[in-house]
């Protein structure tokens, strides 16, 4: 007979390390199309045309080609395409996007220095994802017998057996008092409540039950804000510099409820009372933190009498300081296992460092109506780590870090370089009307075989309370917008479709002949963006 029963699982006391899996992580990896709206309306490609604050985060040298002083405020509406609302986050959403100014002072007739303050929503995480497949040989709770089976930890396994306190717990090995770092918190909800049975002389022995049919639905909310300080000038109107100091804020939400509909050895999905059996799995999760970077760059006219410039950038990476926190709750609605109920919970801190960022970019404009834009950006996914928490302090009281080594492996194995292109137009039919129209292209950070691997030497791996990934494709962005001017103020609209599509994986396929269900799912976005603005 079942139990109705919560456990809580604290791995701070067995694992002193923390990190984070490369999936969860690159979460926070790249940026959105966003800022004023006519930096969206032009696709971003402003990085040497300058004079628009939203520069102040991809090409510092932008902020030093302005000769006034202003500010600007842009908010809007987020819209996504083809979902359905869940866990009370609807499709359309509003966001504040963007708020800044820039001081500008003469040094010479042709010089100038500029100082420079910028927020935007470099991130806006609201996002619904859905997915819903048959499964074939595999199930979460599969995966998580297949890792026992190895019975070392060497092997990508576990050996099971029960501690002091009667709760099933994954070891590194047959003789080893230690807790792997593969057995992972949803290996022990499966363990402890769905796996595990008591034969007819009460001994515990352990199996394991396919699926043939899932469903998924998870809400991300949240975002990253970014705070930019600028120092920037000009020398003799054809030389531009500038320099950004970043500060990132993350807030990061994620609730999703995973649904598996077992079967039996006689692949019937109907037990002994003839009733269905399924197994929910509810995972709430939450990001938060800060991260710093420096940007520099700069912009120059190679021929004195021409308007074309050059620009040039580079980006440290984000350094972050993170805590995330997940509370995972697991319902038995079959007649298998021991519990009706499991939960697990945890809360650490972690370290993640984001890669170099390196740009270059070209602006044309042709008498005071055409402003022509074109930039590149690229980074390299593949070099950005996880970092384990030591415990240890050094002399100035920072806590010590090394690099994750088998996280590491995962991460160059599953993330690559990205290439970010994007280009812009401006016309302008009257002094006071502006056009513009923009395309922005992201290439997949994700390579085609990539995986989340539940089967690492990693404490990534023992804090993850989830399976799912999703292998993201490339991402085009067709924008478009107007811009008013009158008197000092402008007012400037824009609109932004951006599309996406990815591989959905429930799990990583474990052994042969399996069909994880893997299934294409989009990201359709809609952005209205205004930006008010005042130069004085």
């Amino acid at each position: 007979m079942k139990r109705l029963y919560i456990a809580v699982l604290t791995l701070a006391a067995v694992l002193p390390v923390t990190a984070q899996d490369t999936y969860e992580s690159a979460r926070l990896l790249g940026s959105d199309l966003n800022g004023t709206a006519r930096y969206v309306g032009m696709g971003g490609a402003m990085e040497a045309l300058g004079a628009d604050i939203s520069t102040i985060s991809t090409n510092p040298a932008g902020i030093g080609l302005f000769r006034h002083s202003t500010a600007s405020v842009s908010f809007g509406l987020v819209s996504q395409s083809d979902v359905e609302k869940f866990d009370d986050l609807g499709k359309m959403n509003m966001s504040f996007d963007q708020a800044g100014f820039v001081y500008s002072s003469k040094v010479s007739r042709k010089s100038f220095v500029n100082v420079g303050f910028n927020y935007h929503k470099s991130r806006n995480f609201d996002q619904l994802l859905a997915a819903a497949n048959s499964l074939s040989h595999a199930s979460v709770n599969g995966l998580s017998y297949h890792k026992s089976e190895k019975e070392d930890v060497r092997k990508g396994g576990f050996y099971w057996d029960v501690n002091n306190n009667g709760d099933v717990i994954g070891y590194e090995d047959a003789k080893s008092p230690n807790r792997a770092q593969t057995f992972s918190q949803m290996d022990y909800i499966n363990f402890n409540a769905l796996n595990a049975d008591i034969d007819e002389d009460q001994n515990l022995w352990m199996g394991y039950n396919e699926a043939d049919y899932y469903l998924f639905n998870r809400a991300h909310r949240g975002w990253i804000s970014e705070f930019d300080v600028n120092v920037s000038g000009n020398q003799s109107d054809r030389f531009y510099w500038g320099v950004t100091l970043g500060i990132h804020d993350v807030r990061y939400k994620g609730y999703s409820v995973y649904t598996e509909r077992l079967t039996n050895i006689n692949n019937s999905n109907t037990g002994y009372d003839g009733v269905e059996d399924y197994v929910d799995y509810m995972d709430d999760r939450k990001i938060e933190g800060t991260g710093i970077d420096i940007k520099a760059g700069v912009i120059f006219r190679p021929i004195e009498e021409s308007a074309f410039r050059v620009g040039l950038s580079v980006s440290t990476p984000t350094w972050y300081e993170l805590t995330t926190t997940n509370d995972t709750y697991f319902n038995n609605d079959s007649e298998y296992g021991l519990e009706d109920a499991w939960a697990s919970s945890e809360s650490y801190d972690f370290r993640y460092f984001t890669p170099w960022k390196f740009g270059a970019s070209i602006g044309h404009t042709i008498g005071n109506n055409v402003a022509l834009g074109f930039s590149y950006e690229i980074a390299d996914y593949s070099t950005s780590v996880n970092r384990i928490l030591s415990g240890q302090t050094n002399s100035n009281g920072y806590e010590r870090s090394y690099s994750d080594p088998d996280m590491k492996y995962n991460t160059k194995s599953s993330l690559k370089t990205v290439s970010l292109l994007k280009a812009g137009i401006e016309y302008k039919p009257d002094p006071a009307l502006a056009v513009r129209v923009g395309y922005n292209y992201q290439s997949s950070a994700y390579e085609k075989n990539g995986y989340r691997d539940a089967m690492l030497d990693s404490p990534g791996v023992a804090y993850s309370s989830t399976t799912d990934y999703v292998n993201w494709g490339d991402t085009h962005r067709i924008t478009c917008g107007l811009g008013f001017r009158a008197e000092g103020w402008n007012i400037d609209l824009a609109y932004q479709y951006s599309t996406t599509s990815g591989d959905f994986h429930p799990m990583q396929v474990y052994d042969a002949g399996q069909d994880t269900g893997v299934m294409k799912v989009y990201n359709k976005r809609h952005q209205l963006l205004l930006t008010l603005g005042y130069t004085f």
